[in-house]
């Protein structure tokens, strides 16, 4: 009797890992092959706005820095503030990133890179410290930058997944 209440068990377990192991790949393969979800798009736009609003306020700057959402960034960037030999400014946002944090990729990376193009617009390129000088660092502070530091901090990213409230 123990046997077969043994066996059940096992096989209800390998049934239920199985449909969560089949869910992950559909969710993996989706969040791949699409767009990145409404809800997160809005979110980036409003944060665009808002750090707009502050450039503006705090620094007189008035210029439009297009964001990019790409999944042709390598896994190791989360995102890149590009300048052109034109003179063009873009945001670029690793998608691959947006699957560990949303909150993190919003609340942190995008005033981060927003930062770096505010340089770009104020004629400050320097590769002194990978970019990360402190005027650099106070710009991001007034953009209310959650966390100004050189580079990522991988921690900080599973502490952000694993606050269930």
């Amino acid at each position: 009797m123990f046997i077969k209440k043994l066996k059940l068990f096992f096989i209800i377990i390998t049934i239920l890992s199985s449909i969560f192991l089949i869910y992950s790949w559909y969710e993996n393969y989706q969040f791949k092959n699409n767009p990145l979800d409404k809800k997160i798009q809005k979110k980036i736009q409003e944060k665009k706005q808002y750090l707009q609003i502050l450039t503006y306020n705090k620094f007189n700057i008035k210029r439009k820095i297009p964001i990019i959402v790409s999944d042709k960034m390598p896994s190791n960037l989360f995102g890149a503030a590009t300048l052109s030999k034109n003179g063009q400014i873009q945001i670029f946002l690793n998608k691959k990133r947006f699957q560990e944090s949303v909150e993190y990729m919003i609340e942190d990376v995008l005033p981060h890179e927003y930062a770096h193009a505010l340089m770009f617009v104020k004629g400050n390129i320097t590769k002194q410290n990978g970019g990360h000088t402190l005027k650099w660092q106070n710009i991001c502070k007034a953009l209310n930058g959650l966390r100004c530091d050189r580079f990522v901090d991988h921690n900080d990213i599973i502490i952000g997944k694993t606050s269930f409230f």
